[in-house]
């Protein structure tokens, strides 16, 4: 098999938050958006693949667990320091978490979403090894 394209689709219920969340937050471009009738859904770019948002989702406001949603979603970044700069700027809570393989910022997004930001040269050392 041939893969042409890869990515991932996350159903939402607070689809509008969530466009917004990664559209401004992460600097997404939006691909193209549909709407049929209920559904809503929008494909973002996603480094070498796609984000698809659309609707029929269910929120957790306090963030889901694992077990709600087993998928986190992860940005790599060149400045983890400025990442949660921007983060806080927009009045979201975080901290860094410093590991011996890598540093990482764990949030939720407007649906309770699991993402995950980190550093990228210590991902790129990892590979190389």
């Amino acid at each position: 098999m041939k893969i042409a394209r890869t990515g991932i689709i996350l159903n939402t219920e607070k689809y509008d938050e969530c466009i917004a969340f990664y559209k401004d937050l992460f600097n997404l471009n939006i691909l193209f958006e549909e709407v049929d009738g209920d559904f809503r859904m929008a494909c973002f770019e996603f480094g070498g693949s796609y984000l698809m948002i659309e609707t029929g989702g269910i929120a957790n406001d306090i963030g889901k667990s694992v077990s709600e949603n087993a998928t986190k979603l992860r940005f790599n970044v060149t400045d983890i320091d400025m990442a949660l700069e921007k983060l806080q700027a927009c009045g979201i809570e975080a901290e860094i978490r410093r590991h011996h393989w890598g540093s990482t910022i764990n949030i939720y997004d407007p649906d309770g979403n699991r993402v995950s930001i980190r550093d990228e040269s210590t991902f790129v050392d990892l590979i190389k090894t």
